[in-house]
């Protein structure tokens, strides 16, 4: 049975140098401690040639390490970020939950459940769907002042709490900021790709964990991002480096700018 193994940072005296228990890993993905803001991670898969689905889906790329990083990264957050579009294609639900999850985040001062706080300019997301009716807390609607009136009270009547950020487009800075003052500062993002480039291109990814699968998808996929340029490269650096048969898990922090690296 595979197991997941750490290639970097190399084994220190006194660390573990078998294979990571579930301990171990939630002390590599740990969120920075007393946060003053938004802190936002994204969260991906991809093939080894940059395909970021298979056949219109993720889970053609998926393994059970990347999913135990998936995992973890909703039971570290206050929040899940995600795209109208990703909510679609992956017919998103609420976030699981279990007795032991709850009680794990309860004792880092967390929510029973992270909500799901989708990005839809036009409220297209629908009101009867699973991330309202298969769910342990209701979800948030982030979207625009030009969204139409009967869909931003429809998904209010199904139970969604629905923030207005912008007025065309959804402003991710006002979303962010709107999230802070719900004490909503772990953020996860799950994409989708149009989501994650406009958070790289504004420089509001603080980490990027990125599983790459053993696969050549070809041509066709998206990219994990899509749409909006980023003015400039972002400058990351490798934190950790994870294997599990054959599978890589990449963790990226940018250089500079977290609260645990004053440099």
């Amino acid at each position: 049975m595979a197991t997941v193994q750490r290639l970097w940072p190399p084994v220190q005296d006194g660390e573990p140098s078998g294979p990571l228990s579930d301990t171990d890993l939630e002390q590599l993905y740990a969120y920075p401690d007393q946060l003053s803001g938004p802190w936002v991670q994204a969260n991906f898969v991809s093939s080894a040639d940059g395909a970021v689905t298979v056949s219109d889906r993720s889970e053609g790329l998926s393994h059970p390490a990347d999913k135990r990083i998936f995992a973890l990264g909703r039971e570290l957050a206050d929040v899940v970020l995600v795209g109208a579009g990703t909510v679609k294609a992956e017919n998103y639900r609420g976030v699981r939950s279990n007795a032991a999850r709850a009680e794990r985040r309860l004792a880092r001062g967390l929510a029973e459940v992270p909500p799901i706080a989708v990005v839809t300019g036009r409220c297209t997301i629908r009101p009867d769907g699973p991330l309202f009716t298969d769910t342990l807390v209701p979800p948030i609607v982030i979207t625009t002042e030009n969204a139409p009136v009967e869909r931003r009270a429809a998904l209010t009547d199904a139970g969604a709490e629905v923030l207005v950020a912008g007025e065309h487009a959804v402003d991710l800075e006002a979303a962010l900021a709107l999230l802070d003052e719900r004490g909503l500062r772990r953020i996860n993002c799950e994409g989708g790709p149009h989501l994650f480039a406009t958070l790289v291109a504004q420089d509001r990814v603080d980490q990027l964990c990125l599983t790459l699968a053993p696969l050549l998808a070809g041509a066709g996929a998206d990219r994990i991002v899509a749409g909006l340029a980023a003015p400039e490269p972002r400058a990351m650096r490798l934190e950790s480096l994870l294997h599990e048969d054959g599978f890589t898990m990449l963790r990226y922090r940018r250089a500079g700018h977290d609260p645990d690296d004053p440099g």
